[in-house]
């Protein structure tokens, strides 16, 4: 979604449906490339230009493949042919004899959100239709540790910390990042900077001292301050503080300070992510990342992706202007406490409609 208005967390689901074939396992994709990246001005590997994450290769793996993260053929092909053929049937003018009844029992799609009288219909979207291929590898999961592409077990001190939570509140510090437009929904600008429905496009700019990264999704921009020490752990920063340095042709990006409402999957107060990117052809950079929080998660998290050279430029993101769904929500919270009267759903829907 380009220049929209709306703030809604969502992450793009894919379902995968394809017969599992003999187990094998993804190899790092970093270092596998003969490819010899130009280098810019100040001698560095050349990053900089307009790329894009997206993929309809899920962040967890399918279950049905276990440990095996390399689809084969067939089975990438079935998937991308699968995604084709719905984003086909999503582009479809909405049928004249459609009643409202049919509007009703809309059919949304495996993620949930697409298709007539759903949460989007495909022109806001742009997830992408192909699965992540990193040195002919197929990917099932962007996550490939631990092994079974799933999240590591979370503690149960955390656990139990985040059940006394409450998710929502009446309050604008109770919703989510993305729709108080502080940042972008879900992990697009990370770390790590993982691909959602749309707008999952970056633009790198390189300087002797520093790198930006300009994501497109709530028109945020990564500082990565080369050869630098981190800032004192009391100084808290949205996307936290990202130090770089080179290791032959791969930049690697240490990031810690996060702030307590940023994290992965939840409030990871203590997160250090550390992201390796790698010119590994023409148009792609490997992308690695690796996330540590021993105080919430058992096992360290890694995964790989991407990042694929994207014609045109990074577009204006407008976020609050023209919506009206987290003020009329707050309206009707202090009108319940003002009267004591329940203010029904349906009645501020409407109104956020006018």
């Amino acid at each position: 979604m380009r220049a929209r208005s709306i703030a809604l967390a969502f992450t793009a689901l894919t379902v995968m449906a394809a017969a599992p074939a003999m187990a094998q396992t993804a190899k790092p994709a970093a270092g596998k490339s003969a490819y010899k990246a130009p280098r810019n001005a100040f001698g560095q590997p050349d990053l900089e230009g307009v790329w894009t994450n997206k993929t309809i290769t899920n962040l967890t793996r399918d279950a049905k493949y276990g440990t095996r993260n390399v689809l084969s053929k067939a089975e990438a092909d079935a998937l991308e042919k699968a995604t084709q053929e719905q984003v086909d049937r999503a582009n479809a003018p909405t049928p004249p004899e459609t009643s409202v009844t049919d509007l009703k029992n809309a059919n949304c799609g495996p993620d949930g959100i697409s298709g007539f009288n759903c949460g989007y219909n495909q022109g806001w979207k742009d997830p992408g239709s192909e699965v992540v291929d990193l040195n002919g590898e197929k990917r099932a999961s962007i996550i490939t540790s631990p092994r079974n592409g799933q999240f590591p077990p979370i503690k149960a001190q955390v656990t139990r910390a985040r059940n006394n939570e409450i998710a929502r509140t009446d309050n604008p510090e109770g919703f989510s990042l993305g729709e108080r437009c502080i940042l972008s929904f879900g992990s697009s600008a990370g770390p790590p900077m993982l691909p959602l429905m749309y707008n999952s496009t970056y633009q790198i700019v390189q300087t002797k001292d520093e790198i930006a990264i300009h994501v497109e999704m709530v028109h945020d921009v990564r500082h990565v301050r080369m050869n630098a020490k981190h800032l004192p752990p009391s100084i808290k920063q949205w996307m936290g503080d990202s130090i770089g340095w080179w290791e032959g042709d791969t930049l690697v990006v240490e990031t810690t300070n996060f702030r307590p409402e940023q994290g992965l999957r939840g409030r990871n107060v203590n997160q250090k992510v550390t992201e390796r990117f790698t010119r590994i052809g023409p148009n792609k950079i490997a992308y690695h990342f690796k996330l540590e929080d021993p105080g919430v998660y058992e096992a360290p998290i890694e995964g790989e992706l991407a990042f694929n050279t994207q014609q045109g430029m990074i577009y204006e993101y407008a976020c609050h202007e023209g919506n009206y769904g987290l003020q009329n929500m707050l309206a009707g919270a202090r009108h319940e406490e003002k009267t004591g009267q329940k203010v029904a759903a349906v009645a501020g829907a409407e109104e956020g409609e006018r």
